[in-house]
């Protein structure tokens, strides 16, 4: 197979919206790749591909155009099913987004099996997305929501972790990898020790999915929420997956059409898996345009993809670090290894905001703010972040350029501040 190195230029050519001038001078330079992947074309294709040839509703047809967009909605299902090495593809359940496919892990299985005064563990470096859902289970259950810290390198603080796992303990809901730290979390080690205690395990693999290899029976976890845009492919696709005689027993979110076997006047019986949490019609082309995502990613290999955005963290960490007063959160790439390839930083004097807005009328796209990480700032003390964040289509020529831009934009600050 051939490097990523080898592929660079005909990965750059994959994604025109990469090559767009900001203006006559300046090379727009995306690096907000942890919010959202830029789409390759031959995603763009394939969601065009079943416009033009395949469009029809899926599952209720005897026609053949419902026959064709039946198997390739279904194949995507594989597809995944594939990707995360799970058992089956019954255990795929397509969302809308990882925030929703959390929310049915929370609502059908939360409030059906949390009791009062049990206790969901969290860790203080979630997204909004894993802390909401549970919040709103535990008022209802009238349960706890715990937080695990972290320490003082930035990352999961394992031994409070073993301090807060208890009998109580009936869910651990964790990210896989931070999307403002960077830390990635040891999921194998807090599975066996949740197993030990009967707790279940969910992990939020949204920022993992797309960087490295994640089995889902090696991690020996329960259930997993993944996410479409995150992973090259359209908005408007997630899924949730769960081990079958976990789903077996969860009783359906949304009610409607497809989820069904048989509706009468007083009560409804439920489809099999998946079909028992997928009411109406799903979203067809974007489960297709998922499959796509995964097939590029696979064709390039995540081995690839870690090891040449291992080497990008690095020189990035080089060229921030040079710069004053610029503090970066979350662990040393150079100590840490699975350290994602991204960099949330803040200057004391500036404001976050500042210094992003700045860097946008410079054609450079990064995020600043919370980072849908409220509880995880205060902790830090910290009102917001600039972050950085990068995939396998981001070039030394880009940081580059942004290091050399944030400079100008640091000084400006300064100067007029």
């Amino acid at each position: 197979m051939k490097t990523l190195q080898d592929l660079k230029s005909l990965i750059r050519e994959d994604f025109p919206i990469l090559d767009k001038n900001f203006n006559e001078k300046e090379k727009l330079i995306y690096l907000d790749h942890a919010a959202t992947t830029q789409k390759p074309r031959q995603v763009l294709n394939k969601i065009n591909d079943y416009y033009l040839n395949s469009n029809a509703n899926v599952h209720r047809g005897a026609h053949q155009l419902s026959a064709k967009a039946t198997e390739e909605f279904e194949n995507a299902r594989l597809s995944i099913k594939n990707y995360i090495k799970a058992s089956s593809e019954r255990e795929i359940i397509f969302t809308r987004n990882a925030t929703e496919a959390i929310n049915i892990t929370a609502k059908s299985w939360g409030e059906k099996n949390l009791k009062e005064n049990d206790e969901i563990l969290l860790t203080i470096m979630e997204h909004h997305s894993n802390i909401v859902p549970w919040q709103l289970v535990a008022e209802r259950n009238k349960c706890k929501v715990k937080f695990t810290k972290i320490t003082d390198e930035g990352i999961l603080d394992l031994e409070d972790f073993k301090s807060k796992l208890n009998k109580k303990t009936k869910i651990v809901s964790l990210v896989h990898i931070s999307n403002t730290l960077g830390c990635c979390n040891p999921i194998k080690k807090i599975t066996q020790l949740a197993k030990n205690n009967g707790s279940l395990v969910l992990v939020d693999a949204c920022q993992s999915l797309a960087h490295t290899e994640v089995d889902v029976k090696d991690l020996n976890i329960d259930f997993l929420a993944g996410s479409g845009h995150k992973l090259f492919g359209p908005t408007g696709i997630g899924f949730l997956w769960s081990r079958e005689e976990i789903l077996d027993e969860m009783p359906p979110l949304f009610g409607g059409g497809e989820m069904i076997q048989d509706v009468f006047e007083d009560r409804s019986t439920w489809a099999d898996l998946p079909h028992k949490f997928e009411a109406g019609t799903p979203a067809i082309a974007e489960a297709i345009g998922l499959s796509e995502a995964l097939n590029y990613i696979n064709t390039i290999g995540l081995k690839n993809i870690q090891k040449y955005e291992k080497e990008l963290t690095k020189y990035l960490f080089e060229k921030l670090l040079l710069i004053k007063d610029l503090n970066i959160i979350g662990p040393d790439p150079f100590k840490d290894s699975q350290r994602a390839s991204l960099a949330s930083f803040f200057i004391k004097t500036l404001h976050s905001n500042d210094i992003a807005e700045i860097l946008d009328s410079k054609g450079i796209c990064i995020r600043s703010g919370h980072h849908c990480c409220q509880p995880l700032h205060k902790y830090l003390n910290i009102n917001a972040t600039a972050r950085v964040s990068m995939n396998f289509t981001t070039t030394k020529e880009d940081i580059d350029i942004f290091i050399e831009k944030l400079e100008e934009t640091i000084q400006f600050l300064r100067i007029n501040s």
